[in-house]
Protein backbone atom coordinates (compact mmCIF):
# COMPACT_ATOMS: atom_id res chain seq x y z
CA UNK A 1 0.00 0.00 0.00
CA UNK A 2 1.21 3.17 -0.75
CA UNK A 3 0.45 6.77 1.64
CA UNK A 4 -2.16 7.82 -0.84
CA UNK A 5 -4.35 4.74 -0.32
CA UNK A 6 -7.48 3.81 2.23
CA UNK A 7 -8.19 1.77 4.88
CA UNK A 8 -11.35 1.78 6.93
CA UNK A 9 -11.53 0.75 10.20
CA UNK A 10 -14.74 -0.87 11.95
CA UNK A 11 -14.67 -0.05 15.30
CA UNK A 12 -13.29 3.27 17.18
CA UNK A 13 -12.92 1.52 20.37
CA UNK A 14 -9.06 0.80 21.75
CA UNK A 15 -7.63 -1.47 19.10
CA UNK A 16 -9.22 0.82 15.68
CA UNK A 17 -8.40 4.18 17.40
CA UNK A 18 -4.79 3.06 17.89
CA UNK A 19 -4.47 1.63 14.63
CA UNK A 20 -5.66 4.66 13.18
CA UNK A 21 -3.18 6.47 15.01
CA UNK A 22 -0.47 4.55 14.13
CA UNK A 23 -0.96 4.56 10.28
CA UNK A 24 -0.73 8.51 10.49
CA UNK A 25 2.34 7.81 13.00
CA UNK A 26 4.07 5.81 9.96
CA UNK A 27 2.97 8.04 7.55
CA UNK A 28 0.60 5.35 6.11
CA UNK A 29 -2.47 5.20 4.35
CA UNK A 30 -5.54 7.66 5.29
CA UNK A 31 -7.99 6.33 7.68
CA UNK A 32 -11.44 6.42 7.88
CA UNK A 33 -12.52 5.23 11.18
CA UNK A 34 -16.55 4.14 12.08
CA UNK A 35 -17.78 3.64 15.25
CA UNK A 36 -21.37 2.91 15.47
CA UNK A 37 -21.75 4.71 19.45
CA UNK A 38 -20.34 8.09 19.58
CA UNK A 39 -19.59 8.64 22.93
CA UNK A 40 -17.40 5.06 23.02
CA UNK A 41 -15.24 6.92 20.18
CA UNK A 42 -11.68 6.09 21.41
CA UNK A 43 -12.88 4.95 24.77
CA UNK A 44 -14.67 1.86 23.52
CA UNK A 45 -16.38 -0.36 26.43
CA UNK A 46 -13.80 -0.86 28.10
CA UNK A 47 -13.42 2.95 29.39
CA UNK A 48 -16.38 4.50 28.59
CA UNK A 49 -18.97 2.30 30.83
CA UNK A 50 -16.52 2.57 33.64
CA UNK A 51 -16.97 4.46 37.10
CA UNK A 52 -14.76 6.20 38.93
CA UNK A 53 -14.17 3.45 41.08
CA UNK A 54 -12.96 0.89 38.09
CA UNK A 55 -9.68 1.10 38.06
CA UNK A 56 -6.73 -0.34 35.73
CA UNK A 57 -5.43 -3.55 36.35
CA UNK A 58 -1.80 -2.75 35.09
CA UNK A 59 0.14 0.02 36.57
CA UNK A 60 0.41 2.86 34.53
CA UNK A 61 4.02 2.62 33.56
CA UNK A 62 2.97 -0.21 31.41
CA UNK A 63 -0.08 1.55 29.87
CA UNK A 64 1.33 3.50 26.87
CA UNK A 65 -0.51 2.91 23.37
CA UNK A 66 2.75 2.81 21.90
CA UNK A 67 5.57 0.13 22.30
CA UNK A 68 8.12 2.54 20.83
CA UNK A 69 7.51 5.35 23.23
CA UNK A 70 6.52 3.11 26.53
CA UNK A 71 6.92 6.26 28.71
CA UNK A 72 3.63 8.29 26.70
CA UNK A 73 0.72 7.28 29.31
CA UNK A 74 3.19 8.23 32.44
CA UNK A 75 4.70 11.55 30.63
CA UNK A 76 0.59 12.45 30.18
CA UNK A 77 -0.17 11.48 33.44
CA UNK A 78 2.34 13.28 35.26
CA UNK A 79 1.50 16.40 33.15
CA UNK A 80 -2.09 16.49 35.04
CA UNK A 81 -0.43 15.59 37.95
CA UNK A 82 -2.53 12.55 38.14
CA UNK A 83 -0.26 9.79 39.16
CA UNK A 84 3.03 8.54 38.04
CA UNK A 85 4.66 4.76 36.75
CA UNK A 86 3.82 3.37 39.70
CA UNK A 87 0.04 4.30 39.61
CA UNK A 88 -3.34 2.24 39.29
CA UNK A 89 -5.65 4.70 37.48
CA UNK A 90 -9.09 5.01 36.81
CA UNK A 91 -10.07 3.59 33.33
CA UNK A 92 -11.94 6.62 32.65
CA UNK A 93 -8.94 8.80 33.17
CA UNK A 94 -7.49 6.04 30.35
CA UNK A 95 -10.40 6.79 28.19
CA UNK A 96 -9.78 10.32 28.15
CA UNK A 97 -6.10 9.75 27.21
CA UNK A 98 -7.10 8.00 23.97
CA UNK A 99 -10.10 10.24 23.09
CA UNK A 100 -7.12 12.90 23.31
CA UNK A 101 -4.79 10.97 21.62
CA UNK A 102 -7.31 10.89 18.91
CA UNK A 103 -9.25 14.59 18.99
CA UNK A 104 -5.25 15.36 18.30
CA UNK A 105 -4.29 12.96 15.35
CA UNK A 106 -7.64 14.10 13.70
CA UNK A 107 -6.55 18.02 14.47
CA UNK A 108 -3.51 17.63 12.91
CA UNK A 109 -3.38 15.30 10.23
CA UNK A 110 -6.17 17.06 8.47
CA UNK A 111 -7.62 14.55 5.56
CA UNK A 112 -5.69 11.56 6.33
CA UNK A 113 -7.91 10.45 9.19
CA UNK A 114 -12.11 10.78 8.65
CA UNK A 115 -14.11 9.83 11.95
CA UNK A 116 -17.48 8.49 11.38
CA UNK A 117 -20.42 8.33 13.51
CA UNK A 118 -22.54 4.92 11.82
CA UNK A 119 -22.88 1.10 12.04
CA UNK A 120 -21.20 -0.89 9.10
CA UNK A 121 -23.84 -3.29 7.72
CA UNK A 122 -22.13 -5.01 5.02
CA UNK A 123 -18.60 -5.49 3.80
CA UNK A 124 -18.28 -6.45 -0.62
CA UNK A 125 -15.08 -6.13 -2.86
CA UNK A 126 -15.56 -4.51 -6.15
CA UNK A 127 -12.88 -4.31 -8.71
CA UNK A 128 -10.77 -2.07 -6.77
CA UNK A 129 -11.02 -3.39 -3.11
CA UNK A 130 -13.78 -2.95 -0.46
CA UNK A 131 -16.83 -1.11 0.20
CA UNK A 132 -17.95 -0.43 3.58
CA UNK A 133 -21.85 0.32 3.42
CA UNK A 134 -23.45 1.86 6.79
CA UNK A 135 -26.71 1.43 8.10
CA UNK A 136 -28.08 5.28 6.76
CA UNK A 137 -26.64 4.25 2.70
CA UNK A 138 -23.39 5.21 2.90
CA UNK A 139 -20.90 3.53 0.78
CA UNK A 140 -16.80 4.08 1.57
CA UNK A 141 -14.72 2.70 -0.87
CA UNK A 142 -10.92 1.40 0.88
CA UNK A 143 -8.16 -0.51 -0.11
CA UNK A 144 -8.55 -2.61 2.90
CA UNK A 145 -10.78 -3.15 5.56
CA UNK A 146 -9.87 -4.26 9.14
CA UNK A 147 -12.04 -5.57 11.79
CA UNK A 148 -11.67 -3.94 15.12
CA UNK A 149 -15.02 -5.26 16.56
CA UNK A 150 -13.81 -5.89 20.14
CA UNK A 151 -15.32 -8.72 21.90
CA UNK A 152 -19.09 -10.20 21.47
CA UNK A 153 -21.45 -9.84 24.31
CA UNK A 154 -21.43 -12.59 26.74
CA UNK A 155 -24.34 -15.41 26.03
CA UNK A 156 -27.42 -16.00 28.13
CA UNK A 157 -26.30 -18.56 30.81
CA UNK A 158 -27.60 -21.94 30.30
CA UNK A 159 -30.55 -22.29 32.89
CA UNK A 160 -31.71 -18.99 32.13
CA UNK A 161 -34.74 -17.90 30.25
CA UNK A 162 -34.44 -14.23 30.47
CA UNK A 163 -38.44 -14.18 28.49
CA UNK A 164 -39.61 -16.53 31.55
CA UNK A 165 -38.67 -13.46 34.44
CA UNK A 166 -40.17 -10.67 35.42
CA UNK A 167 -39.07 -7.62 33.42
CA UNK A 168 -35.67 -6.03 35.23
CA UNK A 169 -35.32 -9.06 36.96
CA UNK A 170 -32.24 -10.63 34.35
CA UNK A 171 -29.64 -7.64 33.14
CA UNK A 172 -27.85 -9.26 30.14
CA UNK A 173 -25.42 -6.40 30.05
CA UNK A 174 -23.52 -5.39 33.51
CA UNK A 175 -22.16 -2.08 31.69
CA UNK A 176 -25.58 -0.96 31.56
CA UNK A 177 -25.36 1.18 34.64
CA UNK A 178 -28.68 0.51 36.13
CA UNK A 179 -28.00 -3.06 37.41
CA UNK A 180 -28.77 -1.28 40.81
CA UNK A 181 -31.82 0.67 40.16
CA UNK A 182 -35.00 -0.41 41.98
CA UNK A 183 -33.33 -2.70 44.65
CA UNK A 184 -33.51 -2.31 48.63
CA UNK A 185 -30.93 -3.41 50.99
CA UNK A 186 -33.72 -6.57 51.72
CA UNK A 187 -33.16 -7.88 48.14
CA UNK A 188 -30.87 -10.50 46.50
CA UNK A 189 -28.60 -10.07 43.92
CA UNK A 190 -26.70 -12.98 41.88
CA UNK A 191 -24.09 -12.18 39.50
CA UNK A 192 -23.52 -15.18 37.48
CA UNK A 193 -19.55 -15.30 36.88
CA UNK A 194 -16.84 -14.74 39.73
CA UNK A 195 -14.21 -13.05 37.58
CA UNK A 196 -13.34 -9.26 36.36
CA UNK A 197 -16.70 -8.72 35.38
CA UNK A 198 -18.34 -9.68 38.45
CA UNK A 199 -15.67 -7.33 40.65
CA UNK A 200 -16.61 -4.59 38.29
CA UNK A 201 -20.67 -4.99 38.96
CA UNK A 202 -19.79 -5.80 43.08
CA UNK A 203 -18.26 -2.72 42.97
CA UNK A 204 -20.92 -0.55 40.77
CA UNK A 205 -23.39 -2.29 42.88
CA UNK A 206 -21.32 -0.57 45.96
CA UNK A 207 -21.56 2.54 44.59
CA UNK A 208 -24.96 2.92 44.21
CA UNK A 209 -25.59 2.34 47.76
CA UNK A 210 -26.94 -1.38 47.31
CA UNK A 211 -26.27 -2.49 50.69
CA UNK A 212 -28.18 -5.85 50.50
CA UNK A 213 -26.21 -9.68 50.16
CA UNK A 214 -24.41 -10.23 46.81
CA UNK A 215 -23.91 -14.04 45.64
CA UNK A 216 -21.12 -14.67 42.55
CA UNK A 217 -21.86 -17.99 40.94
CA UNK A 218 -19.03 -19.87 38.56
CA UNK A 219 -18.65 -23.44 37.74
CA UNK A 220 -14.99 -23.35 39.88
CA UNK A 221 -16.09 -20.16 42.09
CA UNK A 222 -12.33 -18.70 41.02
CA UNK A 223 -11.75 -15.05 42.07
CA UNK A 224 -9.02 -12.62 40.51
CA UNK A 225 -5.69 -12.69 42.53
CA UNK A 226 -4.26 -8.54 43.42
CA UNK A 227 -1.14 -7.51 42.33
CA UNK A 228 0.80 -6.97 44.81
CA UNK A 229 2.30 -3.84 46.14
CA UNK A 230 5.58 -2.94 44.06
CA UNK A 231 6.24 -5.22 40.92
CA UNK A 232 8.21 -8.26 41.07
CA UNK A 233 11.72 -9.25 38.99
CA UNK A 234 10.94 -12.24 36.95
CA UNK A 235 13.99 -13.52 34.88
CA UNK A 236 12.85 -16.07 32.85
CA UNK A 237 15.11 -15.99 29.14
CA UNK A 238 14.16 -19.32 27.35
CA UNK A 239 10.70 -20.48 26.53
CA UNK A 240 9.38 -23.61 28.88
CA UNK A 241 9.69 -26.80 26.73
CA UNK A 242 6.71 -29.65 26.69
CA UNK A 243 3.11 -30.26 27.11
CA UNK A 244 0.42 -28.34 29.20
CA UNK A 245 1.32 -30.49 32.47
CA UNK A 246 5.12 -29.69 31.67
CA UNK A 247 4.83 -26.13 31.45
CA UNK A 248 2.45 -26.14 34.91
CA UNK A 249 5.40 -28.11 36.68
CA UNK A 250 7.83 -25.34 35.35
CA UNK A 251 5.71 -22.37 36.34
CA UNK A 252 5.12 -24.26 40.01
CA UNK A 253 8.90 -24.30 40.15
CA UNK A 254 9.50 -21.08 39.67
CA UNK A 255 6.91 -19.65 41.64
CA UNK A 256 8.46 -21.72 44.65
CA UNK A 257 11.68 -19.60 43.72
CA UNK A 258 10.27 -16.21 43.09
CA UNK A 259 6.83 -15.83 43.57
CA UNK A 260 3.60 -17.14 41.72
CA UNK A 261 3.17 -13.20 40.34
CA UNK A 262 6.72 -12.98 38.98
CA UNK A 263 6.29 -16.86 37.43
CA UNK A 264 3.32 -16.10 35.71
CA UNK A 265 4.45 -11.95 34.59
CA UNK A 266 7.95 -13.81 32.82
CA UNK A 267 5.52 -15.60 30.51
CA UNK A 268 4.07 -12.70 29.00
CA UNK A 269 6.67 -12.15 26.35
CA UNK A 270 6.38 -16.30 25.31
CA UNK A 271 2.98 -16.65 25.56
CA UNK A 272 2.44 -15.96 21.98
CA UNK A 273 4.74 -18.22 21.12
CA UNK A 274 4.00 -20.71 23.31
CA UNK A 275 0.50 -20.49 21.74
CA UNK A 276 1.89 -20.85 18.12
CA UNK A 277 3.70 -23.99 18.54
CA UNK A 278 1.07 -25.79 20.47
CA UNK A 279 -1.48 -28.05 18.14
CA UNK A 280 -5.04 -28.21 18.81
CA UNK A 281 -5.30 -30.71 21.19
CA UNK A 282 -3.13 -28.73 23.52
CA UNK A 283 -4.90 -25.37 22.81
CA UNK A 284 -7.96 -27.46 23.61
CA UNK A 285 -6.48 -29.08 26.50
CA UNK A 286 -5.49 -25.30 28.10
CA UNK A 287 -8.92 -23.87 27.32
CA UNK A 288 -10.81 -26.81 28.81
CA UNK A 289 -8.92 -27.09 32.23
CA UNK A 290 -6.14 -24.36 32.73
CA UNK A 291 -7.68 -21.44 31.48
CA UNK A 292 -9.46 -20.62 34.72
CA UNK A 293 -6.50 -20.67 36.63
CA UNK A 294 -4.53 -18.67 34.21
CA UNK A 295 -6.99 -16.18 34.16
CA UNK A 296 -7.06 -15.61 37.60
CA UNK A 297 -3.39 -15.55 38.08
CA UNK A 298 -2.75 -13.21 34.41
CA UNK A 299 -5.50 -10.47 35.01
CA UNK A 300 -5.43 -9.01 38.25
CA UNK A 301 -6.65 -6.43 40.77
CA UNK A 302 -5.57 -3.64 41.62
CA UNK A 303 -4.25 -3.64 45.56
CA UNK A 304 -6.55 -1.03 46.25
CA UNK A 305 -9.71 -2.73 44.47
CA UNK A 306 -8.85 -6.13 46.20
CA UNK A 307 -9.02 -4.80 49.62
CA UNK A 308 -12.76 -3.46 48.49
CA UNK A 309 -14.11 -6.72 47.61
CA UNK A 310 -12.28 -8.35 50.83
CA UNK A 311 -13.94 -5.45 53.06
CA UNK A 312 -17.51 -6.60 50.92
CA UNK A 313 -16.60 -10.52 51.78
CA UNK A 314 -15.37 -9.83 55.48
CA UNK A 315 -18.70 -7.89 55.98
CA UNK A 316 -20.93 -11.03 54.75
CA UNK A 317 -22.23 -8.73 52.02
CA UNK A 318 -20.15 -10.54 48.74
CA UNK A 319 -20.16 -14.22 48.59
CA UNK A 320 -18.49 -15.98 46.08
CA UNK A 321 -19.30 -19.34 45.46
CA UNK A 322 -18.50 -22.75 43.10
CA UNK A 323 -21.65 -24.47 41.43
CA UNK A 324 -23.94 -24.54 38.29
CA UNK A 325 -26.86 -22.71 37.63
CA UNK A 326 -30.39 -24.84 37.38
CA UNK A 327 -33.08 -22.82 36.90
CA UNK A 328 -34.80 -19.65 37.73
CA UNK A 329 -38.22 -19.29 37.89
CA UNK A 330 -40.81 -16.10 38.03
CA UNK A 331 -41.42 -15.39 41.52
CA UNK A 332 -43.29 -11.92 42.34
CA UNK A 333 -40.86 -9.21 40.41
CA UNK A 334 -38.22 -11.42 41.59
CA UNK A 335 -36.94 -14.77 40.72
CA UNK A 336 -36.59 -18.22 42.91
CA UNK A 337 -32.93 -19.14 41.83
CA UNK A 338 -32.00 -22.92 42.04
CA UNK A 339 -28.65 -23.57 41.77
CA UNK A 340 -25.82 -26.90 42.58
CA UNK A 341 -22.61 -26.55 44.56
CA UNK A 342 -19.61 -27.79 42.99
CA UNK A 343 -19.10 -31.48 44.25
CA UNK A 344 -22.99 -31.87 45.70
CA UNK A 345 -26.10 -33.25 44.41
CA UNK A 346 -27.83 -31.12 46.61
CA UNK A 347 -30.38 -28.18 44.99
CA UNK A 348 -29.99 -25.04 46.76
CA UNK A 349 -32.72 -22.61 45.89
CA UNK A 350 -32.53 -18.38 46.62
CA UNK A 351 -35.02 -15.84 46.03
CA UNK A 352 -32.99 -12.85 43.87
CA UNK A 353 -34.50 -9.84 43.10
CA UNK A 354 -32.01 -9.85 40.32
CA UNK A 355 -29.72 -11.94 37.81
CA UNK A 356 -26.58 -10.00 36.37
CA UNK A 357 -24.47 -11.78 33.51
CA UNK A 358 -20.95 -11.41 34.52
CA UNK A 359 -19.70 -14.07 32.67
CA UNK A 360 -17.37 -11.98 30.50
CA UNK A 361 -16.92 -11.40 27.12
CA UNK A 362 -16.97 -14.11 24.16
CA UNK A 363 -15.67 -14.66 20.85
CA UNK A 364 -17.76 -17.47 19.66
CA UNK A 365 -19.03 -16.22 15.75
CA UNK A 366 -21.56 -19.01 14.98
CA UNK A 367 -23.54 -17.94 18.39
CA UNK A 368 -23.23 -13.74 17.69
CA UNK A 369 -26.29 -11.87 16.31
CA UNK A 370 -23.97 -9.25 15.04
CA UNK A 371 -25.41 -8.17 12.15
CA UNK A 372 -22.58 -7.45 9.96
CA UNK A 373 -20.87 -10.82 11.45
CA UNK A 374 -23.60 -12.99 10.32
CA UNK A 375 -23.67 -11.10 6.90
CA UNK A 376 -19.47 -11.61 6.97
CA UNK A 377 -19.98 -15.37 7.66
CA UNK A 378 -22.86 -15.95 5.70
CA UNK A 379 -20.78 -14.97 2.06
CA UNK A 380 -18.28 -16.85 3.09
CA UNK A 381 -15.65 -13.68 3.94
CA UNK A 382 -14.85 -14.89 7.55
CA UNK A 383 -15.43 -18.02 9.45
CA UNK A 384 -14.22 -19.03 13.28
CA UNK A 385 -11.11 -20.31 14.77
CA UNK A 386 -10.93 -24.44 14.97
CA UNK A 387 -11.91 -23.36 18.77
CA UNK A 388 -14.53 -20.87 18.53
CA UNK A 389 -13.09 -18.15 20.32
CA UNK A 390 -12.54 -15.97 17.94
CA UNK A 391 -12.54 -15.01 14.02
CA UNK A 392 -9.74 -17.48 12.24
CA UNK A 393 -6.53 -14.80 11.21
CA UNK A 394 -3.12 -15.51 9.78
CA UNK A 395 0.10 -14.55 11.83
CA UNK A 396 -0.30 -11.46 10.38
CA UNK A 397 -3.76 -10.43 11.34
CA UNK A 398 -5.25 -11.25 8.10
CA UNK A 399 -8.42 -13.15 7.70
CA UNK A 400 -9.13 -16.57 6.55
CA UNK A 401 -12.06 -16.89 4.22
CA UNK A 402 -14.58 -19.52 3.98
CA UNK A 403 -12.46 -21.61 1.59
CA UNK A 404 -9.21 -21.56 4.14
CA UNK A 405 -7.61 -18.52 1.90
CA UNK A 406 -5.98 -15.70 3.53
CA UNK A 407 -7.99 -12.41 2.06
CA UNK A 408 -5.21 -9.84 1.62
CA UNK A 409 -7.42 -6.93 1.33
CA UNK A 410 -9.39 -7.27 5.22
CA UNK A 411 -7.42 -7.72 8.17
CA UNK A 412 -8.77 -8.24 12.14
CA UNK A 413 -7.38 -6.98 15.24
CA UNK A 414 -8.15 -6.92 19.05
CA UNK A 415 -9.76 -9.69 21.63
CA UNK A 416 -11.39 -11.62 18.25
CA UNK A 417 -8.08 -12.65 17.01
CA UNK A 418 -7.60 -14.84 19.86
CA UNK A 419 -8.06 -18.34 18.46
CA UNK A 420 -4.32 -17.43 16.38
CA UNK A 421 -2.73 -15.31 19.27
CA UNK A 422 -4.38 -15.72 22.34
CA UNK A 423 -2.55 -13.24 24.79
CA UNK A 424 -4.41 -10.27 23.02
CA UNK A 425 -7.24 -8.86 25.30
CA UNK A 426 -4.58 -6.51 27.25
CA UNK A 427 -3.11 -3.50 26.34
CA UNK A 428 0.01 -4.29 26.05
CA UNK A 429 -0.61 -6.78 23.61
CA UNK A 430 -2.94 -5.00 21.36
CA UNK A 431 -0.86 -2.12 21.20
CA UNK A 432 1.91 -4.29 19.68
CA UNK A 433 -0.48 -6.17 17.32
CA UNK A 434 -1.72 -2.46 16.46
CA UNK A 435 1.58 -1.02 16.02
CA UNK A 436 2.95 -3.87 14.11
CA UNK A 437 0.23 -3.79 11.47
CA UNK A 438 0.36 -0.40 10.66
CA UNK A 439 3.44 -0.57 9.94
CA UNK A 440 2.85 -3.35 7.64
CA UNK A 441 0.21 -1.13 6.16
CA UNK A 442 2.86 1.74 5.40
CA UNK A 443 5.63 -0.35 5.11
CA UNK A 444 7.65 0.82 7.45
CA UNK A 445 8.64 -2.28 8.56
CA UNK A 446 11.03 -1.98 5.60
CA UNK A 447 12.70 0.97 6.96
CA UNK A 448 14.31 2.18 10.57
CA UNK A 449 12.53 4.52 11.18
CA UNK A 450 9.82 3.94 14.84
CA UNK A 451 7.20 6.58 13.72
CA UNK A 452 6.93 10.44 13.98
Amino acid sequence: MAAGDHVVIIGGGFSGTLLAINLLRHDGPRATLIERRAAQMARGVAYSAAHNEHLLNVRAGNMSAFPDDPGHFVRWLESLDMGDAGTFVSRRVYGTYLREMLDDAAASHGDRLTLIDATVTDLTRDASGIVATTGDGRRIAADVAVLAVGNLPPHTPPGLDPDALPNGCYRADPWAGDIADGLGDNDRVVLVGTGLTAIDAALMLDAAGFRGPILAISRRGLVPRAHADAPGRPGLREKPAGEASALVRSVRTRAADIGWRAAVDELRPMTQIIWGAADGIMRGRFLRHLRPYWDVHRHRLAPRIAARIDRLRDDGRLQFAAGKLVSAASDGDGAMLCWRPRGSDAVETVRVARIVNCTGPQGDLLRSDEPLLQRLLADGMIRPDALRIGLDVDAQSRVIDRSGQVDERMYCIGPMTRGGLWEVVAVPDIRQQNWTLARRLAHAQWVGGEGL
